[in-house]
């Protein structure tokens, strides 16, 4: 939930990929398929909390959860609910603007969410929570996106990685899953604290890597780091 980037392929197809920087105390079951708000959906659960931080139904919706907003925030518990099961409660909603109307977001620690959406032609769209106010910015789903949690990354490394990522562009013309995913473990420059798989004294690191490739069906691919 805290290093994202998306890729597009095409009118309808993209790829998704989040890498998860957790305490490794707080392992997830791996992905699978259950029923939320009378709705199929995918995804690896937390269960301290049953929430998630990737999710797809596999037919319109794939969201991506990334703790904080736009600097790192002060926590201050206890919150109204997790920002996982929130992500969740989005399936209750028939699209975007009913979610964005409707839900009531106080109370829940600041997050940024992705939210991709297929109706023939990709729409991406960011929502930023920052405890006052609900920020929503619409996304060119044509180009390429990477975001990093604030939480973890202040602004200098948040710019740092998108560099990594602008590296990587350049020599990559078309979009392949396992590449993007290689990336997602291997880019940096060598410091545990930063790089995309990271390390901090095994309090917190990247617990896991999750994609999810959108072509003529749906590829998760689910990479415990910790096993």
């Amino acid at each position: 939930m805290c290093t994202v980037t998306f890729l597009p392929k095409g009118a309808s197809s993209y790829i998704l990929t989040s890498n998860r920087d957790e305490t490794p105390k707080r392992a997830a079951h791996v992905p699978q398929a259950y029923e939320v708000h009378g709705k199929e959906v995918f995804f690896p659960k937390d269960p301290l909390a049953g929430g998630t931080w990737v999710a797809t139904d596999k037919k319109q919706f794939t969201l991506c959860l990334l703790n904080g907003a736009f600097e790192k925030h002060h926590h201050k518990p206890p919150y109204k609910l997790s920002r996982g099961i929130m992500l969740l409660d989005f399936f209750k909603y028939s699209n975007v603007q009913r979610f964005v109307d409707q839900y009531d977001f106080g109370g829940i620690e600041p997050f940024t969410l992705i939210l991709i959406e297929d109706k023939g032609n990709l729409s991406a769209t960011e929502l930023v929570w920052d405890e006052n106010n609900l920020h929503v910015k619409s996304l060119d789903a044509t180009q390429p996106h990477i975001w990093s949690s604030s939480t973890l990354y202040p602004e200098a490394v948040r710019a740092e990685r998108r560099h990594w990522f602008k590296l990587w562009l350049e020599t990559h013309d078309t979009f392949v899953q396992q590449e993007i995913i290689d990336f997602h473990k291997t880019g940096g420059k060598g410091d545990e604290w930063n790089d995309f798989v990271m390390n901090r004294e095994g309090k917190v690191q990247t617990v896991s890597v999750t994609s999810i490739e959108k072509d003529s069906d749906y590829n998760m691919v689910y990479e415990d780091l910790l096993s």
